[in-house]
């Protein structure tokens, strides 16, 4: 069995952490992570050391391939330790205690369709679970296995299936197969003058299967801001068939083939290609940020500016916290990101009528940075310290998990008349079981990273100082006082991080039950040896 198995397509000779976010290089050293540690009162006075691989109980498979497909599979210890889990908190927690989970048996790499067809059928056979990865950056525990009933874990990795196999220019379209990492996408669109343009925080780490697996959101604020809104048509492999959906611009033939598929996490199929749409490349751009003193005034401009037709492409709201955090501002004031862009006009005049929606309701600043338009303003310092911040988040998150502190997020989505009330329960509700948790303050900050006329996706980060050793039953407790305030204020259990296992509960409270019937069905048909993610959407 081949030992090399690292994803094919990421375009760098840099190595990618087994266990934590990103880069190997790029996490924080001893001295960053005891600065960042310092921040928080209760946390360890020096740094967990790094995990290794070498450390994990790892054993031999309990199963082997056919030789047929003995080409696909690696059983590298390293390999499959890079498979047992996401980048959630809770992931990178158990790796620092090495306690990283069940590590699958075999990770395959297919190379077309059919080979995926023929590990599906192997599988089946066998009893073995298969678990369709793409990046492996999720949250929710969606490419993980849990339990004992099967016998043995075959990851499926995707990432060897990267390349953009067809563009159409005069549609504005490409066929794209689902493995191919954000940066390799581009990478292949750009000769073309084309982009999909779809930048999650997860852009550089993650695939195209794997967002439309779990319905992402990208860095749209406003309208095109998730994967849903660039699918024309969609092949998936499931272990009763494969199947493509014809590609249209639209269609109002009956349920939608391709919207069943979207956010169905690999419970009922593997999604091996796609047909995007595309778009030209932006030519002009123009940004600029607006102080509140008040963040529910905050919120009211934002809606405003949502309610209105300018559709900004970004349009972040910092709460003082948040906007601490990034250096967008050192003054407890609440930071509004504005950010406009197009193939084809200046967008100036946008970005000065939102600045003006944004002033009325209290903001002040906005002068903006339009020098890409070709008018040579200067940059805005908060708009440029929130890109780099933005990036650079998850890597901290890892730095002060290996100080014992508890950081994620979590994010939702509510109508405005909700939202204000909303954060503020979150805030209380969500920093006093921190507390009750730890015996330790707890900071609870928010942002909004996507807002429509009739709602808003607030997205929460919690740091707190743990429970040595205990960290992850700590970030448990927290997680379900979050998603109580959630679920009281009918607010969605996830705008744009999937539901995997962790969210399975506030899924299944939040769907109606006629619908959970039609998966449990559709599971029955599709996957009838309940091999694919077992676990994810439908028991």
């Amino acid at each position: 069995m081949s030992s090399s198995a690292a994803p094919s397509g990421t375009g760098s000779s840099r190595i990618r952490s087994w266990w934590g976010w990103g880069y190997a290089d790029a996490h924080p050293g001893d001295a960053e992570c005891a600065a960042l540690g310092s921040l928080l009162p209760g946390t360890h006075p020096r740094p967990l050391p790094l995990p290794r691989v070498a450390d994990l109980r790892i054993g031999r498979p309990v199963v082997a391939p056919p030789p047929a497909l003995d080409h696909l599979i690696s059983t590298d210890p390293d390999v499959r330790a890079a498979h047992a889990m996401g980048r959630a908190y809770r992931d990178i927690a158990r790796a620092l205690r090495g306690r990283p989970g069940r590590i699958p048996d075999l990770v395959a790499h297919p190379l077309r369709d059919t080979d995926v067809t023929d590990l599906l059928d192997w599988a089946g056979g066998q009893g073995v679970a298969v678990v369709p990865f793409g990046g492996g950056t999720s949250v929710v525990g969606g490419v993980e296995y849990r339990g004992d009933t099967h016998r043995a874990v075959l990851s499926l990795d995707l990432t060897a299936m990267d390349r953009v196999l067809e563009v159409d220019a005069v549609s504005r379209s490409a066929r794209i197969q689902a493995g191919a990492l954000g940066p390799a996408l581009e990478r292949q669109l750009r000769p073309h003058g084309l982009t999909l343009r779809h930048f999650p925080q997860s852009f550089e780490f993650s695939t195209l299967g794997g967002w439309l697996a779990t319905r992402a959101g990208g860095h749209y604020a406003t309208e095109r801001t998730r994967i849903d809104d660039f699918v024309q048509g969609m092949t998936v492999v499931t272990p009763a068939g494969s199947g493509t959906s014809w590609r249209l611009p639209a269609s109002g033939a009956g349920p939608s083939p391709d919207r069943f598929f979207l956010g169905s996490e690999g419970a009922f199929g593997v999604i091996t290609e796609a047909w995007m749409r595309l778009q030209e490349r932006p030519r002009f751009k123009a940004s600029a940020s607006v102080a509140f003193t008040d963040f529910h005034r905050a919120l009211e401009a934002v809606r405003a500016v949502a309610q209105s037709d300018l559709a900004p492409a970004n349009c972040r709201l910092l709460d003082p916290g948040e906007a601490l955090l990034s250096g967008a501002a050192q003054d407890g004031s609440s930071v509004l990101v504005l950010g406009f862009e197009s193939a084809t006009a200046p967008v100036g005049d946008r970005l000065a009528d939102a600045l003006e929606l944004a002033r009325a309701h209290g903001g002040r600043g906005g002068a903006g940075d339009a020098a890409s338009a070709g008018d040579g303003a200067p940059a805005d310092a908060a708009v440029s310290a929130w890109r780099s911040a933005f990036l650079r988040m998850p890597y901290l998150r890892d730095g002060l998990a290996r100080m014992g502190a508890v950081v994620e997020t979590f994010e939702t989505a509510a109508t405005w008349d909700r939202v204000p009330d909303l954060v503020d329960a979150v805030r209380t509700e969500v920093g006093a079981a921190a507390l009750k948790a730890t015996g330790n303050p707890a900071t609870v900050n928010c942002r909004l990273t996507h807002v429509y006329p009739d709602g808003a996706a607030p997205y929460f980060t919690v740091a707190v100082a743990g429970r040595p050793g205990d960290e992850v039953a700590v970030w448990d407790e927290i997680k379900a006082a979050a998603c109580e305030v959630l679920h009281r204020y009918r607010a969605t259990i996830t705008h744009h991080h999937a539901v995997g296992r962790d969210h399975r509960p506030g899924y299944d409270a939040q769907r109606p039950e006629p619908f959970a019937l039609a998966l449990r069905a559709a599971k029955d048909a599709l996957d009838p040896r309940r091999v694919l993610n077992p676990g994810v959407l439908v028991d």
